[in-house]
């Protein structure tokens, strides 16, 4: 546990740099431009699209028994909007991932490695396409959870927990591959992932707690939906921060754990080279017994 808060307090102190603080302008700038792009072409029709589907298919009838089921029947009337928004907050996490995995965790790694780690030899293990195909696949696992659990995370008790928990294990399979992609290489990587896996999902744990914070966003009720793209930038905003700070706090905690790993190698294999010629030297002498008999 101590060494996942070291890893935090110095994920903190990095965070506060004016670097890191401007790392989340680009892909903030970026993301809003890309989303409001969207949104202006293909949130009405997309809107109108639900609306008819659930007219078709008797959909207000089903949607109005839940709401009133969990006590939140007040949101009947815009349920639309809101499904629409729910379907549209999953796809707004992974152009923030994107964004930041490809123009801040390289950026990150740099900053961390050349300032706290400069003896760390870089063995490139990873790839971009290791790292995108990572990414990718552990985004698809997420948004079919994230899809099954929906109804269940507008009952505020659960929100608590299925956001922490998705969020823990999505930015644990991403940040932890991208943490070690340049200082380990393969062989290291999959030892250190598998050493401290249980301390990587309570990093992904507690970070997912901070990504759940967004999501907060969008419980507003009809609030939500007048001012959503007010709260669309704000979420955006706020997922980009907790990318980056997440970033951080597997960059600390990987490459110390790589600094513990390689300094265990070398302690071992300085004790088999010293062991060697003692070994030989036994080897030589049981030869000559053997000789003499």
């Amino acid at each position: 546990m101590r060494p996942v808060m070291t890893a935090f307090g110095r994920a903190v102190w990095s965070q506060l740099h004016f670097r890191m603080l401007l790392l989340s302008v680009l892909p903030f700038v970026l993301s809003i431009v890309v989303w409001g792009f969207a949104l202006w072409l293909y949130l009405q029709p997309m809107i109108d699209g639900l609306q008819a589907y659930f007219i078709e298919n008797d959909g207000f009838r089903f949607s109005n028994d839940v709401l009133m089921w969990v006590g939140m029947g007040a949101l009947k009337t815009v349920v639309v909007p809101l499904i629409a928004m729910w379907i549209l907050l999953p796809l707004m996490i992974l152009t923030a991932l994107i964004f930041v995995g490809v123009m801040a965790m390289p950026v990150i790694a740099k900053h961390v490695g050349s300032r706290q780690y400069k003896e760390l030899e870089t063995r490139k293990g990873g790839t971009f396409l290791g790292s995108l195909w990572t990414s990718t696949s552990s985004f698809v696992v997420f948004l079919a959870l994230w899809i099954i659990t929906l109804p269940l995370s507008l009952i505020p008790p659960l929100t608590f927990v299925i956001q922490p928990v998705l969020w823990g294990w999505l930015t644990y399979r991403v940040m932890a591959y991208d943490a070690l992609a340049d200082h380990a290489d393969a062989a290291e990587r999959k030892i250190i992932l598998r050493k401290h896996r249980w301390q990587l999902l309570l990093i992904g744990a507690m970070t997912g707690a901070m990504g759940a914070a967004p999501t907060l966003l969008w419980l507003g009720g009809a609030l939500s939906v007048i001012f959503f793209p007010l709260l669309a930038a704000g979420a955006i905003w706020l997922y980009v921060l907790v990318f980056i700070f997440s970033g951080l706090w597997f960059q600390h905690y990987c490459m110390e754990a790589l600094k513990r790993h390689r300094a265990t190698e070398a302690e071992v294999q300085a004790q088999a080279e010293h062991a060697a010629p003692k070994l030989t030297q036994m080897l030589v002498i049981d030869a000559v017994i053997e000789d003499r008999k």
